[in-house]
This record gives C-alpha cells, structure tokens and sequence, in this order.
C-alpha cells in the first residue's frame, strides 16, 4: 500500500514529466556543473587537497561535456525563432528586435559550440577550438545583452501601463493590474537569470574580472531558476 501511494502520488508525476523534456535534464545537470565549479573553487581557496578538489573538477568538465552533446543541432530551433520574431510586424519595434538579436546571438553561440565537439569529447584535438570557443562566448554575451536590453525595456513598458491604473479600483482595472505585476515578476525573475549567465562569457571575454566561485553561483543561481521555471511548465 506504501509502495503503490509512492508510485502513483502526483509528484512522482511531475517528476517523470520534467525529466522526459530535454530543457529540465538539461537544467538539472547545469545546476550540477556549476556547483561543482563552485564548490572546486572553494576547495582550492580553503587549501584543501588535491584529491578532494578533483572529483569536482572531473563533475564540471563531464556534466559540460554532457550538455555540449545535447545542444547538438539547437541552433535550428534559435535560427528559426529569430526569423519568427522578424517577422512579427505587430511587436513592439524595440522587443522586435531585441528578440532577434537575442535568438541570432544563441544561435551563433550553440553553432560556435557544436563545431567545437570533437575537441571537447577528445575524438579530435584541433587548434582552431579555443578560438571557435571565445567566439562562441561572443554571440553568447551579445544573445544575454539583448534580452537583458528586452527585460528592462519591458519593466519600463509594464511601469508605464501600471501607473495609468493605479489611479482606478474599477474590477477590470484591478484584473489588468494583477496581470502586469505577474508579468512583471516573470520579467524580473528572467532578468537576474540573464544577469548571473552573461557573468560567464564577461568573463571569458576580458569584459570582467570574476573568479571561478562568482561564476559557480551565478551560474548555479541562473540554473535554479531554470529547474523551477521547466517545473512550472510541467505541472
């Protein structure tokens, strides 16, 4: 009876539903990756050994491996999306092509980072990856740039309509004003996502100067949100 009320409870579920998709898979592992990218770090700053550094070391390196192989062929998906937000006439112009820039720069990246495969798995060692690798974190950092550009415009937008209702109690009013402050919040919720992410490819790029551990949390931060947002999705 335990058994059966653990196998068919509803949570168990939700929990076959999020790992059949390939984003929640994905979003777990990158929480691993970038914990252990963490935890690597502090390990070292607190001087512990070499051994107890290097499981963590060898979980980063595997679960990135992991992830570079299931984004084979995702570029199509962002290609496709630019060419959809292109073609949205009735968008507002500055999410219009905020949209596009955004799928365009994911696009170049996940092609940059496909091309680099055989490196990465070690089936082929070649000299141009590390300079396919930089340039993938270019399109990267210029992907999170416009949607963080869209995340603020669109606040600024939401601000704007919710001050013009702020003045009223009529019921439809009070239903808009429950939308844009759900709205709002996914928009936030997003923003700082895109915040903790382009720490990476900053860095990559000269453009900042974080350690390994910033970019451990930011990274497992941004990767939390995605495991709660794909939970959502499947509920």
């Amino acid at each position: 009876m335990v058994a059966d009320a653990l196998i068919y409870h509803p949570t168990v579920s939700h929990y076959l539903r999020y790992v059949a998709t390939v984003v929640g898979r994905d979003k777990l592992l990158r929480t691993l990756q970038y914990f252990s990218r963490f935890l690597a770090w502090y390990l070292y700053r607190t001087n512990h050994p070499k051994s107890s550094i290097q499981p963590w070391e060898t979980l980063k390196k595997q679960f990135g491996t992991t992830r570079k192989l299931m984004r084979v062929g995702k570029f199509v998906e962002h290609f496709r999306a630019a060419a959809v937000a292109a073609d949205a006439k009735n968008m507002d112009p500055v999410l219009r092509y905020c949209a596009v820039g955004r799928q365009l720069g994911y696009a170049g990246y996940l092609t940059l980072d496909n091309l680099t495969i055989l490196d990465a798995t070690a089936i082929r060692k070649f000299d141009a990856a590390k300079k396919l690798g930089r340039e993938a974190y270019r399109f990267w950092f210029t992907g999170l740039s416009f949607s963080i550009a869209s995340g603020l415009y669109s606040l600024y937008s939401l601000r704007q309509r919710a001050a013009r209702l702020s003045d009223s109690k009529e019921g439809e009013e009070v239903v808009e004003s429950k939308k844009l402050a759900k709205e709002s919040a996914a928009i936030r919720k997003q923003l700082i996502s895109d915040c903790c992410d382009i720490c990476a490819p900053a860095t990559a790029l000269g453009f900042a100067n974080l350690d390994e551990g910033v970019i451990g949390l930011a990274g497992t931060t941004s990767s939390l949100i995605g495991v709660y947002s794909a939970w959502k999705k499947t509920a």
